[in-house]
């Protein structure tokens, strides 16, 4: 057994980097972040999710999710922010690129099949990113 300390440092901060691109590529960290997509963006929704957009100048889509508290217990707001995720990542290259994209699941995602959800989210962003 190693040293989980010197393991962790070794990495680096955040873990390694994915073929040169920083650790943070493709999210939405900042409430300023999330805040100005609230502010000068679009919002649509669907009976699993509402989403708000914002075009950005980058070549990639940047994601952020938003998980309520009255959506349950951390386990379950957890187990949400999951399955939501891994959606964005098997149909990333369904998504439009060039948009900052806030996401917020309604309670009903925890139980829905998956496979219903991730094909509602990708089809609910392809049509909201087609109108810039």
């Amino acid at each position: 057994m190693g040293n989980s300390a010197s393991m962790r440092n070794s990495a680096g901060a955040g873990g390694p980097a994915r073929a040169g691109k920083p650790a943070t590529a493709g999210k939405l960290l900042r409430k300023a972040e999330f805040d100005a997509v609230y502010h000068a963006g679009k919002r649509r929704a669907s009976s699993h999710f509402t989403v708000f957009l914002k075009a950005n100048d980058l070549p990639e889509s940047r994601f952020g999710f938003s998980i309520k508290r009255t959506l349950g217990g951390a386990v379950v707001r957890n187990r949400i922010r999951r399955r939501v995720r891994e959606m964005v990542r098997l149909k990333r290259t369904e998504i439009p690129t060039g948009w900052d994209i806030v996401i917020h699941p309604k309670s009903s995602v925890a139980e829905a099949p998956f496979a219903a959800l991730a094909a509602e989210l990708a089809r609910l962003l392809s049509t909201a990113c087609s109108s810039k």
